[in-house]
């Protein structure tokens, strides 16, 4: 697929967490801090991460939809007990203070600026709770219009609902939209199975395509967007 000869969008969504924010890094430094306060384990932060991923992506997806907070706190108690680790509450609480405080890739406010110039709205699209979210947003600048949350529309990604739920509430189709994004798994599946456009932020970070998808356009930061739309004449 390709964006030539498509609409001029409205609206550019964003994915927040690992496109406009440093995800991994602030998720690899809340967990090295879990595991200094539990020595004597021999556990890597990174399984730690696949584990905790894993559990979490499961939890999003089982109903009754929950919280980010409360998905935090569960997903985190269930790697902690596969993993062998003691658990306590406080750790969802850790991490999802370390989520709020994470902040923008270098790039980010600047394109965030120069897109505002050209005349789009943004609109952040995220798996997360307003009151996480709120303290990464006021980084960017002022610069988005809407965000979107899991917790305003009761799912989250990749189930179609959150984003029927964001094009609902900013009164627009989908091919008034193109959406912006750096997660394959959530982010590509929806947009694979709703037909919505989108452009893949690949940061080099080795997230790998779904079989079965490839998104309209492919950029390695977001400041390479701004020229990608001057190509298509938007």
């Amino acid at each position: 697929m390709s964006l030539d000869y498509t609409p001029r969008p409205l609206w550019l969504t964003f994915d927040c967490y690992g496109t406009l924010i440093q995800w991994d890094e602030g998720l690899l430094a809340a967990v090295q801090k879990m595991l200094s306060n539990r020595p004597g384990h021999g556990i890597e932060p990174q399984r730690f991460i696949e584990v905790y991923d894993h559990h979490e992506h499961a939890l999003e997806q089982t109903p009754p939809h929950r919280s980010f907070r409360q998905v935090t706190r569960e997903g985190l108690r269930l790697a902690m007990e596969q993993l062998g680790l003691p658990s306590s509450p406080a750790d969802g609480e850790l991490l999802a203070d370390s989520i709020s405080a994470m902040p923008p890739f270098a790039e980010v406010v600047d394109t965030l600026a120069r897109l505002k110039t050209m005349g789009f709205k943004l609109c952040i699209v995220s798996n997360t709770d307003d009151d996480i979210i709120a303290g990464n947003v006021a980084q960017l600048g002022g610069h988005i219009d809407r965000v979107i949350t899991a917790q305003q529309a009761g799912a989250y990604k990749p189930a179609p609902r959150l984003f029927d739920y964001a094009h609902e509430q900013l009164g627009v189709g989908r091919d008034e939209v193109v959406h912006i994004c750096a997660s394959p798994h959530l982010d590509h599946a929806a947009a694979r199975d709703m037909g919505f456009r989108c452009v893949w932020v690949d940061r080099g970070t080795g997230r790998q395509l779904l079989p079965d998808y490839h998104p309209d356009a492919t950029v390695s930061t977001l400041d390479q967007v701004p020229e990608l739309f001057h190509s298509l004449d938007w």
